[in-house]
């Protein structure tokens, strides 16, 4: 009950200076407009996109390989170098990536994934959540799925 009346008096106080016109008010700029890159259409509609822009932050679709040969280290480096592409058609880079998501089809995979992921986004990189799917749960053929989320 205390706090309630604590936060009520704090609101007043607030509410008061703003009469005197002590408290200005933030500006009100209208919204940016996100870009959008490699639209993928289904039945003549947008799906989804490879890329989506907003300000400076970029998010990467999730990205495999659906060829072979299928083996673990053989679709990491397909997908690290697709992942490379879209970034740099956004105007970023892998230095620039600050969080990745990698999806894989079996957690057996992970030390192999991790030989080929090693050092390919500099000597700072970015944060990583790594998980095994149920297996078959990566769409197509692909043994690994990323995506990521960077800045300009």
């Amino acid at each position: 009950m205390e706090r309630r009346s604590i936060v009520k008096k704090m609101l007043a106080s607030v509410a008061g200076l703003s009469v005197f016109g002590l408290a200005k008010a933030a500006p009100v700029q209208a919204a940016e407009e996100k870009e959008v890159n490699n639209v993928t259409m289904q039945d003549d509609v947008p799906l989804f996109s490879g890329s989506t822009k907003l300000g400076n932050m970029i998010f990467i679709a999730g990205k495999g390989a659906h060829t072979a040969p299928f083996e673990i280290k053989a679709h990491t480096e397909i997908v690290l170098k697709e992942l490379e592409q879209e970034l740099k058609k956004a105007g970023s880079s892998m230095e620039k990536v600050l969080k990745v998501n990698v999806y894989l089809n079996d957690i057996a995979d992970y030390k192999g994934m991790n030989e080929v992921y090693k050092g390919r986004f500099g000597k700072k990189p970015p944060v990583r959540t790594t998980v095994a799917v149920a297996k078959g749960g990566v769409p197509g053929d692909s043994l690994v799925e990323m995506d990521c989320i960077a800045y300009v």
